[in-house]
């Protein structure tokens, strides 16, 4: 902490990285943060949307980190759960409680504990995700397919790829036979491009060590270890807002504003003016247009959110013509979720799961059918039962699709996109569309940085960013950078440590790049 730094911070976004960004100046420093947010929303892709009575959580936020900073922040503003929720009391499930936590039946402020569940929906079965090494895997594929998937998994052991692609990083860890079955279609759903075009660093970033020897690894050692540590993919539970990660952004702005911080809303930035002090690059101001009116302001500091593709093009005539190239080549996938109350779903829970009104257990259904351009379903009941009103007599879903913006599935009419998502689950007999009660249709742009088109070239925007020596990047967006809600946190982390003197401002770019990072404790 040094309360002696002081000035004032102007942050771009109000997501995670922005919010904890300024949440951490005011814990740390006597810093002022301005916050400009484009939209009327606090959260970016974690907010959680409201339909009537029900809530969507955008993307599906799970709240699990191996980082104690990251952990202490999460936990200081909404503790853990001290009390059975709703359906593990209903059904008799036991949660480890926190002692002195708040009763979630009686406290909105609660995180829960909540089991993971995930599973690959394929050949109108249920796959264990990651895939697992065991008797109903293999059953489920079939001989011939499991005799396939093993001499491909043996031939990947034995001649490794040079790793060009992120098909070459699938199939050196998986084989090609197990690639084709779980990897190949869903991934060309989500960056609306084939595997082999798309750079490896994506699995780097999101796969890190998973492998089928880590998995069987996991598997064999699980009986006699305890506390292993084990890759984000493949672990069993996680801490969750009660009405959803939105809710936990909202708690934080709240408090921002408690501490003397300033968030302002509708507020788009649109310019921004550079200058040369000391022989360095600075940025000078700011411009943002709040509800059409065009409007500067200026500090000492400026931390970045906005994708990187609209801070490039933000930024004066003079910024070099490499940059501007490369940043304007930068892609991003955008996300549209169907969010639809049903009576009941056509699939059953044959797991050993308890759930309220036996229904599947899964917080997320990966749906690798390849007749249907359907990419994920979420089951907000099992996310938390006050997701929804009547988590006994109905199923609150999400039907999640990948898309760009402009493009077809982008431009069709809302009633016309929730009928033909109706139609895809119901072409998969996941839902009787009789059993349809209401639906709603929500878009998000830039949901997700992706890893092609210029980005071969993106350490030329880096060093052109970093050359700005009161500008700090931060997020997913504002490092163009696939991470997670934990290391889009700690690139903000990372930045107030590095205001304060006490790290060096190229440590926030390795975020999640370096091995500590990789799903480990970085400090003690």
């Amino acid at each position: 902490m040094n309360k002696n730094i002081k000035g004032k911070a102007i942050i771009i976004g109000a997501g995670p990285a922005g919010l904890t960004a300024a949440y951490e100046l005011l814990k740390q420093t006597s810093i002022k943060p301005v916050i400009l947010e484009a939209t009327d929303q606090i959260g970016g892709i974690s907010r959680t949307a409201r339909f009537k009575d029900n809530r969507i959580d955008i993307g599906g936020h799970r709240f699990f980190t191996k980082i104690p900073e990251v952990e202490k922040i999460w936990t200081e503003l909404m503790p853990i759960q001290g009390a059975n929720s709703f359906d593990d009391e209903k059904l008799g499930r036991v949660k480890e409680l926190s002692s002195n936590g708040p009763d979630p039946e009686k406290e909105d402020k609660v995180m829960l504990r909540r089991d993971r569940v995930s599973r690959i929906f394929y050949l109108k079965k249920f796959f264990d995700y990651p895939i697992s090494v065991k008797y109903q895997t293999f059953a489920n594929m079939g001989l011939k397919r499991t005799i396939h998937a093993g001499f491909g998994y043996l031939k990947s052991m034995l001649h490794k790829r040079k790793e060009n692609s992120l098909e070459d990083f699938y199939i050196n860890r998986f084989g090609e036979p197990l690639y084709k079955m779980f990897f190949e279609d869903y991934t060309e759903k989500l960056w609306g491009i084939h595997p082999s075009k798309i750079d490896s660093s994506w699995g780097a970033q999101r796969v890190k060590g998973l492998s089928i020897l880590k998995l069987l690894t996991t598997a064999l050692s699980k009986p006699f270890i305890k506390n292993q540590k084990v890759e984000t993919s493949l672990i069993e539970s996680y801490i969750y807002p009660k009405f959803g990660p939105g809710q936990y952004w909202e708690t934080m702005a709240e408090e921002i504003k408690k501490l003397g911080g300033e968030i302002i809303l509708n507020a788009e930035v649109n310019e921004i003016s550079t200058d040369l002090k000391d022989g360095k690059n600075i940025i000078k101001s700011v411009t943002f247009s709040e509800n059409g009116v065009k409007k500067n302001i200026s500090g000492d500091y400026y931390l970045s959110s906005m994708p990187i593709k609209d801070l490039i093009q933000a930024m004066p005539e003079d910024t070099p013509k490499n940059v501007k190239e490369i940043a304007s080549g930068l892609p991003y996938r955008d996300f549209i979720t169907v969010g639809l109350l049903v009576n009941k779903l056509k699939i059953k829970n044959t797991t050993n799961r308890k759930t309220l009104g036996n229904i599947v257990p899964d917080c997320w259904i990966y749906i690798q059918e390849r007749e249907v351009k359907l990419g994920r379903l979420q089951i907000f009941n099992n996310w938390s039962p006050y997701m929804l009103k009547d988590p006994e007599h109905n199923v609150w879903i999400g039907l999640e699709y990948f898309c760009t913006e402009g493009d077809k599935m982008w431009n069709t009419p809302d009633d016309e996109f929730i009928k033909f998502a109706i139609d895809e689950l119901a072409k998969i007999e996941i839902i009787d569309k009789n059993d349809v009660l209401d639906s709603v249709r929500i878009k998000m742009k830039k949901a997700y940085p992706a890893y092609f088109g210029t980005y071969d070239r993106f350490s030329e925007v880096q060093n052109y960013l970093e050359s700005f020596e009161n500008l700090y990047c931060i997020g997913r967006n504002g490092q163009h950078r696939y991470n997670n809600m934990d290391h889009s946190m700690m690139t903000s982390v990372e930045t107030v440590r590095a205001i304060c003197g006490e790290t060096d401002k190229s440590i926030i770019w390795k975020v999640n790049t370096e091995k500590d990072y990789h799903e480990s404790s970085n400090k003690n």
